[in-house]
């Protein structure tokens, strides 16, 4: 009975991962799908063309920011989404976080160790996100984004500079690393 209860869950760790890819993936799928529902002529509507449709008008719209002569009115744009109250905070907050991790000013690229304290021996992983807080009072001090295992969160925390140590990791890496739990196999 042990041994058909290892299977058990010895199959559980390999089909779960699966199906919750396959789930999301799917979901993900659909909704991109149903934003633009584009009906053809004679055809009906056809799944996947709404998708397709999504991902050209996002490359398009990434063309048009690029392109020098429609750049000026895309930074209009961005400016006016940037001063309306209540819209700037979540506009900003979002695009902040693309930005971190796909954008051409990445802010995940500076992994590094920190002590905890100076008389502790715990330490934790993260990244360097400002050098200098002197605008604040705290010229000694850096910030750091310390993300969460298994989790899209994070604490941003503040140490003296002393405590910080830069590792020659990869960002990508040691992001798997953490949000894995520290289990991740590279």
């Amino acid at each position: 009975m042990k041994r058909l209860g290892n299977y058990f869950l010895k199959g559980l760790v390999f089909v779960v991962p699966i199906i919750l890819t396959i789930y999301v993936v799917y979901f993900l799928f659909i909704k991109i799908d149903g934003l633009l529902e584009i009906p053809l002529p004679g055809l009906g509507i056809i799944p996947g063309v709404g998708f397709l449709a999504t991902i050209v008008i996002i490359t398009i719209t990434g063309f048009l920011v690029s392109n020098f002569l429609t750049r000026k009115l895309m930074l209009l744009f961005d400016r006016l989404m940037s001063q309306l109250p209540l819209i700037k905070l979540l506009y900003g907050s979002i695009k902040d976080l693309l930005n971190a991790f796909a954008g051409e000013k990445k802010g995940f690229n500076r992994p590094v160790l920190v002590r905890l304290g100076s008389d502790s021996s715990a330490h934790v992983l993260g990244f360097i996100t400002c050098d200098s807080l002197e605008k604040f009072g705290l010229a000694e001090y850096v910030s750091v984004y310390i993300p969460q295992s298994y989790n899209f969160a994070g604490q941003l925390l503040v140490f003296p500079r002393d405590n910080v140590y830069p590792l020659d990791a990869s960002s990508a890496d040691l992001m798997t690393f953490i949000v894995s739990g520290g289990i991740a196999k590279n």
